[in-house]
């Protein structure tokens, strides 16, 4: 049998064929023989096999002798919101993210409430192909708990982190899409606790997708309907497990998920240095116990992304006179960046925004509360608060080349744009003023990605094309 797609974080596969009941007690085993003591939370999102792999799950780890706290169908962020409330070992979050419906996977949670980073990820993957479960007798099994209220302990950190009541008194009409993931169970509570007006699509968490599950332009054509028909100021579109977030404006134009986190940045960084009614103001405290001040920013990196996310965050980081810093692609890297710079927002251009006043992993909830929360402080229409943001056009390709190949492809790009500012933190990236590239190799093909950002889609598509040349004279 084929081998599922593994990354340092977790895994997914084709439930029958390379996902498994056989992979996933083997791996969630693997996993907690490398874990601290304590329980291992297990949470799913909607998809019919969720059920199946979380009953696997919880019998392997039952088995190797762990204590399972069974949450349910939750939102990613929401796990590692309740680990720290159990004060739980680590968790497993069954999801296949955007991926098609015959997919599901496995993501990781460390003790600390965040995906677990590189290092002791790679431990889980070389465990999990070296060494068979350790399996106990019967007297030294696990047990197994229930998670109680898994909606409860995420919704008032989110609530915290925006002026409820300012929101409150604008009753605003949302469109929510949650397309049958795991979104809509927090998704409606939160959006009643704000007085909104709800319009839900595909509330029931059955995992059975009425669209494509990647929440891009493409796929939402449906939902752009039903924003200028339901009268709605704003739509908010979430993946399957509610850790990305794309935005819909009132005249039902597709804002996408690269503004998510733009948005967020602006409205966050307005209030930390502006003053007004900060919810930064005085000092508070992360969930992880990191002290947050407004008199920090100035004095340590105010925003995180990864390198592939939009230059609008930097820009706005500029604008705002606060320090900026880039991580390489992946969540567990911008939270490894944020912890280190003790950063007060960051995240991911793909919809993610991660706010440590919640948590340490991208969420969904903090991008909707925060987005409405700008809209009723500006008194502004959400396309009015996106047409101020800096402009720019993305265009992402893919590029055959065997792996092999890549590194001397690199310094061959290097060559051809020697007028660019270089920078190896994952992959290729070069830096021109206004626009950039990034060249970097897939983890599970034998292609590159790349991915330019400039004024025009036409000039980030001619960049595109251009290291397309280059790479296709590598063979």
């Amino acid at each position: 049998m084929a081998e599922p797609i593994i990354s340092v974080s977790g895994l997914r596969g084709v439930v029958g064929e390379t996902l498994t009941p056989d992979v996933a007690m083997r791996y969630a085993a693997a996993f907690a023989a490398l874990a601290p003591q304590g329980a291992i939370l297990i949470g799913r999102d909607g998809r019919p096999s969720g059920r199946m792999l979380a009953e696997a799950i919880r019998a392997g780890l039952q088995a190797v002798g762990r204590t399972t706290i069974d949450a349910g169908i939750i939102a990613t962020p929401t796990a590692g919101v309740l680990l720290r409330q159990f004060k739980a070992a680590g968790g497993i979050q069954i999801t296949a993210s955007h991926n098609p419906s015959p997919y599901n996977g496995l993501k990781l949670f460390s003790a600390e409430g965040r995906v677990i980073p590189a290092g002791p990820g790679k431990q889980v993957l070389d465990r999990y192909r070296t060494a068979a479960p350790d399996w106990q007798p019967h007297d030294r099994l696990g047990l197994g708990q229930v998670c109680q209220d898994g909606i409860t302990p995420h919704l008032l950190p989110v609530l915290d982190t925006v002026d409820a009541e300012r929101i409150r008194a604008r009753r605003f009409r949302v469109v929510l899409d949650s397309n049958h993931g795991a979104g809509g169970i927090l998704g409606r509570r939160l959006l009643h606790e704000l007085a909104c007006r709800i319009t839900i699509l595909g509330e029931e968490p059955d995992g059975r997708f009425e669209h494509a599950p990647e929440p891009t332009a493409e796929n939402l054509a449906g939902v752009l309907q039903a924003v200028t028909q339901c009268g709605a100021e704003v739509g908010f579109c979430q993946d399957p497990d509610a850790d990305r977030l794309a935005v819909i404006d009132e005249a039902g134009r597709y804002l996408g998920e690269e503004y998510t986190l733009a948005l967020c940045v602006d409205h966050v960084l307005r209030q930390v240095t502006q003053g007004g009614q900060s919810r930064f103001h005085g000092e508070r405290v992360s969930p992880q116990g990191d002290v947050f001040t407004a008199a920090k920013i100035g004095t340590v990196p105010g925003i995180v992304t990864n390198c592939s996310s939009s230059r609008m965050s930097e820009d706005l980081a500029l604008r705002y006179g606060v320090p900026f810093a880039r991580s390489a692609v992946g969540e567990a890297n911008v939270v490894d960046a944020m912890l280190a710079q003790g950063a007060l927002f960051g995240g991911e251009g793909n919809g993610g925004p991660i706010d440590p006043r919640v948590g340490y992993v991208r969420d969904s909830f903090v991008g909707m509360a925060l987005l409405l929360d700008a809209m009723a402080a500006r008194d502004m229409k959400i396309s009015q608060l996106a047409d101020e943001l800096p402009r720019y056009e993305i265009v992402k390709t893919k590029i055959a080349l065997p792996p092999e190949r890549l590194p001397a492809a690199l310094v061959a790009l290097e060559k051809r744009f020697c007028d660019a500012t270089c920078d190896r933190l994952d992959g290729l990236r070069l830096d021109w003023p206004g626009r950039w590239l990034l060249v970097r190799g897939s983890n599970t093909e034998p292609i590159v990605r790349a991915i330019a950002e400039a004024p025009t889609a036409g000039e980030a598509a001619r960049l595109c094309a251009e290291a397309a040349a280059v790479l296709a004279a590598m063979y």
